[in-house]
């Protein structure tokens, strides 16, 4: 069985604090993206969905956050370990990630 076939598309959500400086908020969305990478995911796109938004309700003290949005594939087994990562950086407030479920055309469900 090919690899290829193996993997699965996920969409990661994480949110820093936006008033940190852009040289920090920089080098935390590239230490995401190395996270992925070194435990065997594909990073496809990664990029800023929201530069400055306020939250609903403090997260941290902080009452605004930086929104950031990765899409990759992985195979599933990474899945744990990226989490554990995620969450022992302190600079990360939340992040949510889900598996991205390929659309079935139409035709093919009836």
């Amino acid at each position: 069985m090919e690899n290829k076939e193996l993997m699965r598309k996920y969409e990661l959500m994480a949110i820093i604090d936006a008033k940190l400086a852009q040289e920090e908020k920089d080098r935390i969305f590239k230490e995401v993206a190395d996270i992925i990478s070194q435990n065997g995911g594909k990073v496809i796109n990664s990029q800023v969905w929201l530069e400055k938004h306020r939250l609903t309700f403090p997260i941290k003290k902080c009452k605004e956050g930086t929104y950031y949005l990765v899409n990759f594939e992985s195979d599933g087994s990474i899945n744990e370990k990226v989490r554990s990562l995620l969450k022992l950086n302190e600079r990360i407030l939340r992040f949510a990630w889900q598996k991205i479920e390929p659309k079935v055309p139409e035709a093919v469900r009836s």
